[in-house]
């Protein structure tokens, strides 16, 4: 089965969607997060055997990361190499060692469309660890510059986001870009698990390579959607 993953240690019920994921991205001082609720979220990863992982985000906590930041190349690559320790340093108090990174919200779109951001995340990455997975939209260019930096990489597709035509994701600010129904949601996982088409929000049938599938913990009725997603994938 494909594995699940979701953005945790930003505020929601984090611990009633852990037995339905492989792997977390947990929320490491940017965008949200502070040593408690890292803490929290790393133990409680440790405590269902999910591999854990970063998710810096643009230093904006008033809008939650979700507007890009004018910012150069060398203060992007730092933003996230600080947001990486932070996280790591968490970490090794437990016993913990970080396995992967993934953007969060704004940088993360704007990573997968713009090769300067793209490249600068890959180097703030690659300057800690470059054993460290790099998760970014599939085919996009962030997987690019993850590549291109020596790193690891995961296409990353989504169980409760509609997709433009061009691979993209629907803004949140449209209405309509986030999947609530959990059928929708795992008849779009079920189709990415398995190389199927998906229909993008304009109607075109689009493919999107999936290594890996991400539930969002604030959607509403995150848990019902964890639970239907897991159930479909396991009928294989």
């Amino acid at each position: 089965m494909i594995e699940l993953n979701a953005d945790i240690g930003e505020g929601c019920d984090d611990a009633s969607l852990m037995p339905y994921l492989a792997r977390v991205s947990i929320a490491c001082g940017g965008h949200a997060g502070d040593a408690a609720s890292m803490t929290a979220a790393l133990q409680l990863a440790a405590e269902y055997g999910v591999a854990v992982g970063a998710h810096p985000g643009y230093p904006d906590r008033a809008r939650f990361g979700r507007r890009a930041l004018a910012a150069s190349e060398e203060d992007i690559a730092a933003w996230v190499t600080q947001q990486l320790e932070t996280l790591a340093e968490q970490a090794a108090r437990l016993g913990l060692r970080l396995a992967h990174v993934k953007p969060h919200g704004a940088l993360y779109n704007t990573a997968a469309q713009d090769e300067r951001v793209a490249r600068a995340i890959a180097r703030g990455v690659a300057v800690l660890d470059p054993a460290l997975i790099l998760l970014g939209l599939s085919g996009s260019q962030l997987i690019a510059a993850g590549r291109a930096a020596g790193l690891p990489v995961l296409n990353e597709a989504f169980a409760d986001r509609r997709y433009r035509a061009d691979g993209q994701l629907v803004s949140r600010e449209t209405p309509g870009a986030l999947i609530a129904s959990p059928d929708l949601a795992a008849q779009q996982a079920h189709a990415l698990a398995h190389g199927e088409p998906v229909s993008a929000f304009s109607g075109a049938t689009i493919w999107v390579q999936a290594d890996t599938i991400c539930l969002h913990s604030d959607t509403p009725g995150a848990l019902k959607i964890a639970r239907a997603v897991h159930a479909a994938l396991n009928r294989g």
